[in-house]
C-alpha cells in the first residue's frame, strides 16, 4: 500500500520502521529545541508531516515501548487516531505518567503509527438485544468461578 505523506518543513523525518517486520512506523518530535515535560503533565509535540491515509483505514498511534516503560512518556489519549480524511499535521500529545521532567529533543522518536483497516458501520437501534451467556456482567465477570 502507498500512502501520500509531505513534510512540512525541512527538519521533518518520514515514517521509520526499527525492523523489517516491526508494524508500527516511528514517528519523530519535529521541534527546533528541546521540550521538557513537567511531571504530570502533556505537551503537545509536532511531527512535521501530513499523510492522506486511504478510505477505510485509520493511522493509530501508539507509545514506543521503551519510552513508555523506560521514561514514563505515553501518547495522552493512549491510542490516537489518525483518520482518513484527516490532513492536517500529525501530532503527538505526549504525557508524562512519571514524577520526574522528562526532555524530548529535536529528532526524537515520540510515537509510533500503525495503518489499520476499520470496519464503518450504522447503528441500528431496537427494543432488546439478542440474550447470551454473559448477559450484562462486565469488568471481570468472565474471569469469575
Amino acid at each position: 500500500m502507498n500512502i501520500d505523506i509531505i513534510t512540512l518543513s525541512d527538519s521533518a523525518k518520514l515514517p521509520e520502521r526499527g525492523s523489517d517486520m516491526a508494524a508500527g512506523y516511528d514517528l519523530f518530535a519535529d521541534i527546533t529545541e528541546d521540550i521538557i515535560i513537567d511531571p504530570h503533565t502533556t505537551a503537545m509535540i509536532g511531527t512535521g508531516l501530513a499523510v492522506a491515509i486511504p478510505e477505510g483505514y485509520f493511522g493509530g498511534i501508539y507509545a514506543r515501548s521503551g519510552l513508555s516503560s523506560k521514561e514514563g512518556l505515553r501518547p495522552a489519549n493512549c491510542t490516537g487516531v489518525v483518520d482518513a480524511d484527516y490532513r492536517g499535521e500529525i501530532k503527538v500529545a505526549l504525557h508524562n505518567d512519571s514524577d520526574f521532567e522528562r526532555t524530548i529533543t529535536p529528532g526524537q522518536k515520540i510515537a509510533q503509527m500503525v495503518i489499520m483497516p476499520f470496519l464503518s458501520v450504522e447503528f441500528q437501534q431496537v427494543e432488546q438485544l439478542d440474550n447470551t451467556d454473559r448477559g450484562e456482567g462486565g469488568f471481570g465477570s468472565t474471569g469469575k468461578m
